[in-house]
């Protein structure tokens, strides 16, 4: 149990008040520091990123547009149309510039193509991502997959098969690694799921935090995007918010059959993506930019990974396998929304409790992985609200 103190108590309610604004997502950081003036935020591990990308993207940014003055071009003129973009994007990702769709951050595709895709019945996995259920239209009904617990929410593949055939969903959903909890499929696993379920119209594996997953000591990278070369049915989305920690960009795209992609520009997202989008995929595609991103990729997965271990070695905690740059934690005898509080007014460390995750019975929370020096901070404040 956790005792609060009158200054976090206030702090509390003000915090759950945004909170209801915010519906079934956390308050950003920059909505806690402009309403609540007294809270000081070190740091920020309920937001999914790698840091070490991000300050790769500003040292480009700073040298290449605002040292020289070319960002007035970008703030001046209209991007590029969504299809010019896919053309840049394409040869890196070894896709028909046809098949892909550029999209103003992940949750517009997702929107997209659950309005223009999903008929009568979807198919998901809970927990999980909320968005992909909440953007359903009315007269969809919603199939849910439970994870379970005792499996350390993991997806059992034959078992999701038999569901879905039995359902008939036009609709299946799998997010790998799966949000909150970073159980990750082998792009084998992936293959069979794909074969059994042909008969699926619409089959999505959303890969937002793919760049965090390895199956080897190469920590090499395994997207399923070349299976929708077999697989019409297929539809891959990417965010890049997560490995690249460009949020405020607002940048993603999608892999799918060209009728698809024809489908959406059709109806409205032919000019949807910022110069800002525009100019970071231009990059995304330079040798010289990956180069340095592949070494700080597998630098923070290691980090991320230390990070995990020490967090498991912690008492009265449940720490659950993770193959993204996240855990998913249990308190145990702890109230998740006042261990929350305690981090982040006595510590100054922002977590996200887990109340809203339909398919989480018990006190949760999700703890991104940030820098090594904070990750430290971190696992020696949890051990301070631990033995408090």
């Amino acid at each position: 149990m956790i005792n609060l103190t009158e200054k976090e108590k206030t702090i509390a309610d003000q915090i759950f008040e945004l909170k209801k604004q915010a519906g079934t997502h956390s308050p950003s950081l920059f909505t806690l520091k402009q309403q609540i003036s007294n809270l000081e935020i070190k740091i920020d591990a309920c937001f999914l990123s790698n840091p070490y990308a991000t300050d790769l993207f500003l040292e480009y940014f700073k040298k290449e547009l605002i040292e020289t003055g070319d960002i007035r071009d970008i703030l001046e003129f209209y991007p590029a149309q969504n299809q010019r973009t896919a053309n840049i994007l394409a040869p890196h990702l070894n896709i028909d510039p046809k098949c892909i769709f550029m999209g103003n951050g992940a949750s517009e595709i997702i929107q997209a193509i659950i309005h223009n895709f999903t008929k009568e019945k979807l198919l998901i996995n809970i927990p999980t991502f909320s968005a992909y259920y909440e953007f359903t239209k009315p007269n969809c009904k919603i199939i849910y997959n439970k994870l379970k617990k005792e499996d350390q929410y993991l997806l059992d593949s034959k078992k999701y098969i038999e569901l879905a055939k039995k359902e008939k969903p036009d609709t299946a959903i799998i997010i790998n690694p799966n949000n909150p909890d970073g159980r990750y499929l082998p792009l084998e696993e992936i293959h069979y799921i794909l074969e059994e379920l042909q008969e699926i119209e619409t089959i999505i594996i959303d890969e937002s935090f793919i760049h965090f997953a390895y199956e080897n000591t190469n920590f090499d990278l395994n997207s399923s995007i070349q299976l929708t070369k077999k697989y019409p049915n297929l539809v891959i989305i990417k965010s890049m918010s997560k490995d690249f920690g460009i949020a405020g960009i607002r940048a993603g795209y999608a892999i799918m059959s060209p009728e698809r992609v024809q489908k959406l520009l059709k109806n409205g997202y032919l000019w949807n993506i910022s110069g800002l989008a525009e100019y970071f995929f231009q990059l995304y595609i330079r040798e010289d930019f990956l180069e340095k991103y592949e070494k700080l990729r597998i630098q923070y997965i290691k980090e991320t990974q230390a990070f995990h271990q020490s967090i498991s070695n912690i008492p009265n905690l449940t720490v659950y396998p993770s193959m993204a740059n996240f855990l998913l934690i249990e308190l145990l005898n702890i109230s998740s929304d006042d261990f929350m509080i305690k981090s982040l007014v006595s510590h100054g460390i922002y977590v996200r409790t887990c109340g809203d995750k339909i398919g989480l019975e018990g006190e949760f929370i999700r703890l991104a992985s940030r820098k090594k020096s904070e990750n430290q901070t971190i696992i020696e404040s949890i051990n301070n609200i631990i033995n408090e």
